[in-house]
């Protein structure tokens, strides 16, 4: 199948094979269909297409890359419609006259009439019957085919810039991901360093695993789902330290295979309840994380405890719009994004449809 694959590839990528191609199986075709019939030889059926070749071939080359490129597509409708008759009545005469003074005196027997050139011209119903479809039958099927073929390629073009945008604008958004997520854990542990605190250490050795995490195993479009639960694990620790006893978080998963997920895309939500929700929180703040998967089916829900003045912030659209974009580029519409609040809690739930 890839040697086929290549084959094509090839193909279409050298613009003269292509058409050599397209004449050879166009006369090929002819022959086959030639050989059929009992009133011409072998000889005389090559030695009728290649003379119809010509005219054929000058005919479709004009009306595909002259009357059309240069005139229909520039809306000279009125030149273009000229254009075109003219070239269908003269090219069926010239393929009537190559028939007739070339073709004919190979294979007829001496001493025979031969029309004249005002009869050939002049002879409208002839040339209507037997020439032009014979000449203009090829040219449509040439330019169904170009046609056909410059479509195909337009539709790989967009969808590879489709794909080549989406990679450009989930790097922008991992970008925006990273040095929010790294200044407010660089801010953490000033605090902690302000204090003398002896978990500082922990805290730095705690962020020196996520760093590697992100600078060396988010590279890719997808990483393992147990490897960012690993992430999250960090995380929480690493904010612990700046909570003390107050803070409490329930940290759930069941995971039934390890499948893949975009990289930061849990961490981000979790970022989000920290900051806007128990960052603002003075009392006992609460965090409820659970991870579940199971056949195609992912979801990811975390609740926060929020204070009675709590109101969604830009900060907050902003993060969950990032998160949205990405979603959206990645999964399409393959996945929910449920946001809830409550008097007491924020709810943001995730659901993946992994089958796609």
């Amino acid at each position: 199948m890839d040697f086929f694959k290549r084959i094509w590839e090839y193909i279409e990528s050298n613009r003269i094979l292509k058409h050599v191609l397209f004449w050879l199986g166009y006369t090929l075709i002819n022959i086959s269909v030639g050989l059929n019939t009992e009133d011409e030889s072998l000889a005389e059926t090559l030695v009728f297409l290649i003379i119809l070749l010509i005219p054929q071939a000058l005919a479709t080359y004009i009306l595909a890359y002259f009357i059309i490129a240069k005139i229909f597509f520039r809306k000279k409708y009125v030149l273009a419609f000229f254009c075109f008759f003219f070239t269908v009545y003269f090219f069926s005469a010239l393929a009537r006259l190559t028939v007739v003074y070339v073709g004919e005196p190979l294979f007829r027997v001496p001493p025979f009439e031969q029309e004249s050139f005002f009869e050939i011209f002049t002879d409208l119903r002839k040339l209507w019957v037997h020439y032009i479809p014979a000449v203009f039958m090829v040219s449509f099927m040439f330019l169904f085919v170009k046609f056909f073929l410059e479509y195909k390629r337009k539709k790989e073009e967009e969808t590879q810039l489709l794909k080549e945008n989406a990679e450009v604008e989930l790097k922008a958004l991992k970008a925006q991901l990273n040095p929010h997520f790294l200044f407010n854990t660089l801010n953490n542990i000033y605090s902690l360093s302000l204090d003398n605190s002896p978990r500082t250490p922990v805290a730095i050795g705690k962020l020196a695993d996520i760093l590697d995490h992100i600078l060396y195993k988010c590279n890719d479009q997808f990483v393992n789902v147990n490897t960012e639960i690993e992430l999250l694990k960090n995380y929480i620790e690493l904010e612990k330290l700046r909570y003390d006893d107050r803070l409490q978080i329930s940290f759930g998963s069941n995971i039934e295979k390890d499948i893949q997920i975009p990289p930061l895309l849990l961490l981000s939500l979790v970022e989000n309840a920290f900051k806007h929700g128990a960052g603002e929180d003075s009392g006992s703040p609460k965090i409820d994380i659970d991870i579940y998967q199971k056949d195609k089916i992912f979801k990811f829900e975390i609740s926060n405890s929020v204070s009675n003045t709590f109101v969604i912030s830009d900060k907050v659209k902003i993060g969950l719009s990032n998160i949205t974009k990405q979603l959206d580029l990645i999964y399409a519409n393959n996945y929910q994004l449920d946001i809830q609040q409550t008097a007491k809690a924020f709810t943001v739930v995730l659901q993946i449809n992994l089958q796609y």
